[in-house]
């Protein structure tokens, strides 16, 4: 395969007379990816902009083994801010770019490069609202007696967090992140050893960390949500949670908003307004959502 693999042409041969096709990356150092891209030789990612026909395939050529995804723009968009396929990040920006037809590739990675504000926003909101809800479940767990299932969603619910402090940092949180939060929040860093490696009972470890993850959903609240909140604050009607779904800014998102909406108005961030739904008939009330009223 030699020369062909490593210069692209003979991916190009494969990818370059499909319609729609917008850019072409190869990842080609299985050293560093391998557990990355599935334990495949090479991955190969397709950019369309249109819905692809297959999406993953998975091919042989001599001696190496080749994954091909297709994805349209808006789903690199949304692997990226979802945090849906993990080591994205590291792909685009460490991967050969073998086409680029309007400079997609490029420009995505100036933007990861320059980390803008609202793609922090956006990943940071997505970040809390998984922080919250693994939390939330690992107190229920907790609650029922379930220890394993709770110790299991609280080291979700660190892993979150330690996402967060990453990307306020400006750092791309990697597969090895405690690695980085090691260096970067030694604090959270430390929660995790309580969690994984103290001498305490494990329900005493899952007591104490929930204490923490408790204090920070209250202390990072607003500023993680600053999207949202922002969005909500743009007009002086009301929200629905469909209306706020289909916002530009959050469709798309793998966003579990009714329970960061829920947290927002037990805060006293947000407050419900009730309308009536007439269509129905049956006396329902629909919740909406507005700014809280400030003195």
């Amino acid at each position: 395969m030699g020369r062909l693999d490593t210069s692209g042409l003979f991916y190009m041969d494969l990818f370059g007379r499909e319609e729609g096709l917008e850019s072409l990356l190869l990842v080609i150092n299985p050293y560093s990816y391998g557990g990355l891209i599935d334990g495949m030789d090479r991955l190969v990612i397709a950019v369309y902009n249109r819905p692809p026909q297959r999406e993953v395939e998975h091919w042989m050529w001599g001696e190496t083994r080749i994954q091909a995804n297709r994805v349209t723009l808006d789903g690199v968009e949304k692997w990226i801010t979802s945090g849906e396929r993990k080591g994205v990040v590291q792909w685009i920006l460490e991967g050969d770019v073998l086409f680029d037809r309007n400079g997609y590739l490029e420009d995505l990675r100036r933007r990861l490069t320059d980390w803008p504000a609202e793609l922090k926003e956006r990943k940071i909101l997505c970040e809390f609202a998984k922080f919250t809800r693994t939390y939330l479940q690992a107190k229920e767990d907790l609650k029922n007696g379930q220890l394993l299932d709770s110790y299991s969603n609280m080291l979700s619910a660190l892993h979150h967090w330690a996402d967060i402090s990453l990307i306020e940092e400006g750092m791309h949180p990697e597969l090895t992140v405690w690695v980085q939060m090691r260096r970067v929040n030694p604090g959270i860093y430390k929660l995790y050893e309580e969690l994984t490696t103290s001498a305490e009972t494990l329900e005493q470890r899952i007591q104490l960390v929930l204490l923490a993850c408790e204090f920070s959903v209250l202390t990072k609240m607003r500023s993680s949500c600053a999207l949202l909140l922002r969005i909500i604050s743009s007009r002086e009607e009301p929200w629905s949670v469909s209306e706020l779904q289909k916002h530009p800014e959050l469709d798309g998102l793998q966003l579990d908003l009714s329970i960061v909406l829920q947290k927002l108005v037990m805060r006293g961030y947000l407050r419900e307004i009730v309308k009536s739904l007439r269509e129905t008939g049956l006396g329902m009330m629909e919740i909406r959502y507005g700014v809280a009223y400030t003195d």
